[in-house]
């Protein structure tokens, strides 16, 4: 080859590599499926508002259904944890014949009114250990500071205390009641479990009212989106009093 063909072809290659490059995304995008959305009054998909005090968003495939229930009272809720997160509750109830593999490590949440931030869900086992850390750390801190201060002993273990109790409860809620990662099959069609989003992150002031979310939950080959808000205008629940 001469050296006088060189840029010829490396012309017609360049020219080759932008056209591929160009139609690539195409020919993937058409492979990709596009994502469930639920939507008021369209097949498959239902809304309640119900006695204990939160709404519920269903979607149904001829394979599954996903059912989101988020409290009417998440907002104010999230200020008094241990650890500030926003909650979901997701139940997937499968209908098939074979098998589903349904979990939450993929799903995100997304803050509409707050520059569009995403959150990806939190992992249980991550977020029990740095709250049993932290946990420790205060303890340590408050046995220093009676040290140094004999007379706030009982005000500062009092607080430890509670604290403690609060920690317990929320570990033992981590492991018991968040959304597993399982396989769903007809000796084993259904799964429910809390979904967690960090609200720690410098683009979330105060609230909005209302907020907007956008919550999606990737299941099979899917991903499930359901758009929701919070208040909702003008509703009023009257939560059912337990015994």
């Amino acid at each position: 080859m001469s050296p006088s063909s060189l840029p010829k072809l490396f012309l017609t290659t360049t020219m080759a590599l932008a056209i591929a490059l160009t139609t690539l995304p195409a020919a993937w995008s058409k492979d990709k499926l596009a994502p469930l959305r639920w939507a008021e009054g369209q097949p498959g998909c239902t809304f309640s508002r119900d006695d204990d005090g939160k709404y519920r968003y269903a979607l149904w495939t001829d394979d599954y259904g996903i059912t989101l229930a988020v409290d009417s009272q998440e907002l104010d809720k999230v200020r008094h944890r241990v650890e500030p997160f926003f909650s979901v509750h997701i139940t997937v109830r499968y209908r098939g014949d074979r098998t589903l593999e349904v979990g939450a490590k993929r799903a995100t949440l997304e803050f509409v009114k707050h520059f569009k931030l995403v959150q990806s869900s939190l992992d249980p086992e991550g977020l029990a250990a740095q709250t049993q850390n932290d946990a420790d750390e205060l303890e340590n801190h408050t046995e220093r500071e009676v040290k140094k201060h004999p007379e706030k002993k009982e005000e500062r273990e009092e607080y430890l205390q509670t604290h403690q109790k609060e920690v317990a409860e929320f570990l033992d809620f981590l492991t018991q009641r968040t959304f597993p990662m399982t396989k769903l099959d007809p000796t084993h069609s259904e799964i429910s479990g809390w979904v967690l989003f960090s609200t720690r992150n410098k683009w979330l002031g105060e609230w909005k009212r209302p907020e907007e979310f956008l919550l999606r939950f990737p299941i099979a080959d899917r991903v499930v989106e359901f758009n929701f808000q919070l208040p909702q205008k003008g509703d009023l629940i009257l939560r059912k009093r337990t015994p």
